[in-house]
């Protein structure tokens, strides 16, 4: 990991806690009832705000997330408007959009108005997935990854660890991803909230480092394998080790119902650690 260079991305809550679904991990579904901000359209003045704040803060990568099944119309051109915008006023930052299930000419949209990756996580195994997910199935989430490689955008897709999965089912998920070629891994840790029906995460620190590894070594030929959601809470004082066990990509600042740590922060990290933040995507 000496010389290698690690890739920020920065999380954009766009729209926020309005989703029908019954996904038990998220507590941006509005059947839960979590204690959560909830808003339609953030107002585009903060989404530049804070998109200012994640360049300075050294990411490059900047990710405008809604919370909904899928893309609709509306969420659609809401998307492609705040995605013209950002490029406009803040043309350092590689977009990357993450709104749910999408059809090809839907992505295709997105491209055009300046979008450059698509993030769909897989969450977990095809054989799990019914035990956090009625609503819709793996098989949409599977198919929305091909659409994203047939329209030419950059893959980003993972999933979270801690849910009450077995290894089986982490590495059936991991086999998967790797039959989809992300260029982007993100791995996230089940952040518990207590309005939802999932149990605590019970991983290990140890259990929680060895998946990083294995999901370097089951994805070989991905870019980027980025701890996300989960890692302050996980991790904590040992998030310097992360880098050590396969990954190279982190989020900074805030998730999307969840703080993250002070962006410095993380900076001041891998400056210890001698890793040099990238500036610019091959």
């Amino acid at each position: 990991m000496k010389n290698e260079k690690i890739f920020l991305c920065s999380i954009c809550n766009i729209n926020s806690g309005t989703c029908n679904e019954d996904c038990k991990f998220c507590s941006q579904s509005v059947r839960y009832k979590a204690d959560i901000e909830r808003y339609k359209h953030k107002d585009i003045d903060l989404i530049l705000q804070e998109a200012a704040t994640a360049r300075d803060g050294g990411a490059l990568g900047f990710c405008l997330v809604t919370a909904d099944k899928g893309l609709n119309d509306k969420t659609l051109e809401f998307v492609c408007n705040v995605a013209k915008k950002v490029t406009q006023e803040v043309p350092e930052l590689r977009l990357i959009a993450c709104n749910g299930t999408a059809t090809l000419e839907q992505l295709l949209t997105l491209k055009e108005a300046g979008i450059k990756a698509y993030n769909h996580n897989l969450e977990t195994s095809k054989e799990f997935y019914p035990h956090i997910c009625t609503t819709h199935s793996w098989d949409e989430r599977y198919a929305t990854c091909q659409n994203v490689n047939e329209a030419g955008l950059v893959l980003i897709s993972g999933g979270i660890f801690g849910l009450g999965e077995t290894q089986e089912d982490r590495v059936s998920m991991l086999e998967a991803l790797n039959t989809l070629k992300p260029t982007s891994v993100p791995i996230n840790f089940y952040h518990h909230n207590e309005a939802l029906e999932l149990e605590p995460n019970n991983l290990s620190i140890d259990e929680a480092f060895s998946l990083i590894t294995l999901t370097r070594e089951m994805i070989p030929d991905a870019q980027r394998i980025m701890v996300a959601g989960g890692r302050e809470l996980m991790f904590g004082k040992r998030q310097n080790e992360i880098f050590s066990y396969g990954a190279n990509s982190i989020v900074i600042g805030n998730y999307l119902t969840t703080s993250g740590r002070v962006m410095s922060k993380d900076l001041e990290m891998l400056k210890a650690l001698d890793l040099e933040v990238a500036t610019s995507v091959s």
